[in-house]
């Protein structure tokens, strides 16, 4: 079981970072450039994603994610059009496929498009009413709708009219091509950046990239062979050694004897007020607020099972450690398990420095994937059900500053599908904390999930107003 114990030198540094929303970045490139047209091997995490979605099938919208760009005043289709291919361009995991050579999957890296075809779908003849619904069942459809590894492309679009001055950009790609950085920051950022300007008539103010995915799937390869990935399976048998307990839902009737990997979202959204105690009790304890968040979901964990030994896994964007790799698109994404020991009862103050501990080991120790964590735990390896984690929990990353009459949104638009048991993902705002529970309706109804939100909700506020209790 982990324990309490005082930080290291590197460890404070790192939670000076996280508390920054800074990543430490080596200066020097540590990516060698590979020749053009030649096989890659995929990402580490990237090939656990393949390797799911080969044994769900390649029929499952498993791993399709979504985003809405919204634009506020004029839009014009062949500029996103535009915009969209240079993105193509500069990217070429968006323009990567997969395919099995020999005993494993590799990249494939095709030519840059010359040009983008954006479906259009003008819906201002119908009310406002139908124009949202409309709107969303076009997303919807093109969400659920599965993409094929092998041949690609393995992102689309569509531009939807709601007025002369009302736009949505729906965008669904394959996670194995995005993350959280991607969607949050990087694409909205270059494509608003690019449609700004190609619609003044000027040239891209983007600058060249100084490396691709595929170079960073290289270079992580070369670094799992070394002493130091040794190291960090070191730490995760140390982390997770002993009976690692399954999650004990009181609330489920019955649970399926197969992972179904169905999805649905249940929307929330903290109040102002309570968001600006959670930040206020974050900075006196010296944690990020993603440490809070977690703890109080910890918390809630064990209120509803009663057990004292709860993993809850994380999205850790190990990849974009290195300046090289920061502003690229793509998967850098690693689930990693953080373990909480709540024997003995602790209060929420001595859990929230636990959890503190927990999250900055884990993030120094976060280039070994999920799966080969079990692997190496001998934990059965069964691709229909989580071996040992089936909660996850993220906090998005900022957005960016967007221009005038630009913004987004995400997981507006369900693919019907979910990885995780239940997977919250939460996103600070001007108005408040917003959140998502994704989850599987076989496992939860609907009102099972509401009531679950809301009971998180009434927790944090417990907890922030007495976190010695």
């Amino acid at each position: 079981m982990p324990n309490d114990t005082p930080l290291s030198e590197a460890k404070q540094k790192l939670l000076e970072l996280q508390k920054r929303g800074t990543l430490a970045a080596p200066s020097q490139p540590v990516a060698k450039r590979r020749a053009p047209g030649e096989p890659v091997p995929l990402s580490l995490s990237q090939e656990q994603v393949w390797r799911l979605q080969q044994a769900v099938g390649v029929q499952s919208p498993l791993y399709n994610e979504s985003i809405t760009i919204h634009r506020q005043g004029v839009c014009d289709a062949h500029t996103l059009e535009a915009s969209l291919a240079e993105i193509i361009r500069r990217h070429e995991i968006w323009r990567t496929t997969f395919a099995l050579v020999g005993d494993g999957p590799v990249q494939m890296v095709h030519p840059a498009p010359t040009t983008f075809t954006l479906p259009v779908d003008d819906l201002q003849a119908y009310s406002a009413e139908q124009r949202e619904a409309r709107a969303l069942a076009l997303a919807t459809e093109d969400a659920r709708q599965p993409f094929d590894l092998s041949h690609g492309p393995l992102l689309r679009a569509r531009l939807v009219i709601l007025s002369e001055t009302e736009h949505r950009l729906y965008l669904t790609a394959h996670q194995i091509v995005i993350d959280g950085v991607t969607v949050f920051d990087v694409f909205p950022s270059e494509l608003t950046a690019l449609y700004e300007n190609f619609a003044a008539g000027k040239a891209s103010p983007l600058p060249d990239l100084p490396a691709q995915f595929a170079d960073f799937a290289c270079a992580q390869r070369a670094r799992f062979a070394s002493k130091g990935m040794k190291k960090q399976l070191e730490y995760w048998h140390a982390q997770l050694g002993g009976d690692l307990a399954h999650l004990q839902w009181p609330i489920l009737d019955t649970e399926p004897a197969q992972q179904t990997y169905r999805g649905a979202i249940h929307p929330f959204r903290l109040s102002k007020a309570l968001t600006a105690s959670i930040k206020e009790l974050s900075k006196q304890e010296e944690v990020t607020l993603f440490m809070t968040l977690l703890t109080g979901l910890v918390m809630l964990l064990h209120r509803y099972t009663r057990q004292t030994d709860i993993t809850v896994a994380t999205l850790s964007p190990s990849g974009r450690k290195y300046a090289e790799f920061q502003r690229l698109v793509g998967y850098f994404l690693n689930p990693v398990p953080l373990r909480a020991n709540l024997s003995g009862n602790p209060s929420f103050r001595s859990l929230l420095q636990q959890m503190r501990s927990v999250t900055l080991g884990a993030l120094s120790n976060d280039d070994v994937p999920l799966e080969l964590i079990a692997n190496e735990l001998g934990l059965p390896s069964d691709p229909g059900r989580q071996a040992f984690v089936t909660v996850a929990f993220s906090l998005a990353p900022n957005l960016p500053q967007l221009p005038t009459g630009w913004s987004m949104t995400y997981m507006d638009v369900e693919s019907g599908a979910a990885r995780w048991d239940l997977y919250i993902e939460m996103s600070d705002r001007p108005e408040g904390v917003i959140g998502r529970a994704q989850y599987n309706p076989d496992l939860f109804t609907s009102a099972a999930m509401a009531q679950t939100v809301q009971d998180f909700e009434l927790l944090l506020g417990e907890l922030v107003g007495s976190p010695s209790s």
